[in-house]
């Protein structure tokens, strides 16, 4: 930010949070996914990170579950209670491996910086979809290297059981009795039956809002009051039109 930038005293201090990887959780042997978190979590610790994010094992298939959860948080509480290392600070620092990647990584970060500058900053590149076409790229890019075997993941595409690479079925992540859903899908048809009128308005109001380019939130914050989460979709598509990737 200082050199960079220009950046006062103020600018340059920074919380540092940390999430491990979501991309990195498999639904293929879910529960290796709690070893790469632990690793990871080890990275951002070893880093002095402020805060962490651990994720939890099933967050690949489904919300995590209170048992999940409690084996994320173990992660952080073993490495930082029981491991040792983390209460030195900066235990690797001057290793010539790490030094050398984080070289390379802030190289490869400002040169993302300059980038964004000559499209016009952040808000510009987004006019250009410019952020969301290098997200595209790099998923494609690693779902390719996943499905060829380039990049070893053990249980997805090599070191598989002898089952093969087994993924948890959906009836196995669904947590809600029958009667739990009828009962959901008997509330929303009240909800629509009970709000037809205001709906209609509030709706109109939000399509409104969309098209001349007005603050949405202060509508929606009335719309949902009435309307449910998919006639809210459903009304932006019409105006908006859906999303779709470009491959």
């Amino acid at each position: 930010m200082k050199l960079k930038y220009g950046g006062d005293e103020r600018s340059q201090k920074l919380k540092y949070h940390i999430q491990t990887s979501g991309r990195s959780l498999h639904a293929q042997e879910i529960d290796f996914n709690d070893i790469r978190t632990a690793l990871q979590a080890l990275y951002a610790i070893y880093d002095n990170c402020n805060s962490l994010h651990t994720n939890a094992y099933d967050e690949a298939i489904t919300t995590p579950t209170e048992e999940s959860v409690r084996r994320a948080m173990a992660i952080q509480l073993i490495i930082n209670k029981e491991l040792g290392l983390a209460k030195n600070e900066n235990p690797i620092q001057g290793s010539f491996i790490i030094e050398d990647l984080t070289d390379l990584v802030e190289e490869a970060v400002l040169s993302e910086f300059d980038r964004i500058t000559e499209r016009g900053g952040v808000l510009g590149a987004m006019e250009t979809m410019y952020q969301r076409g290098k997200i595209q790229e790099e998923s494609l890019y690693y779902e390719t290297l996943k499905h060829n075997g380039e990049m070893p993941i053990i249980g997805v595409n090599t070191f598989l059981s002898s089952e093969g690479s087994p993924t948890t079925t959906p009836g196995e992540v669904i947590r809600a009795t029958k009667e739990e859903k009828e009962q959901q899908i008997q509330n929303l048809n009240e909800l629509h039956e009970r709000n037809a009128d205001q709906a209609k308005i509030w709706l109109s109001k939000l399509q409104q809002a969309a098209i001349n380019n007005e603050n949405m939130f202060e509508v929606l914050m009335e719309a949902t009051k009435f309307c449910s989460l998919g006639q809210i979709t459903s009304a932006l598509f019409e105006v908006g039109g859906q999303y779709r990737r470009n491959m």
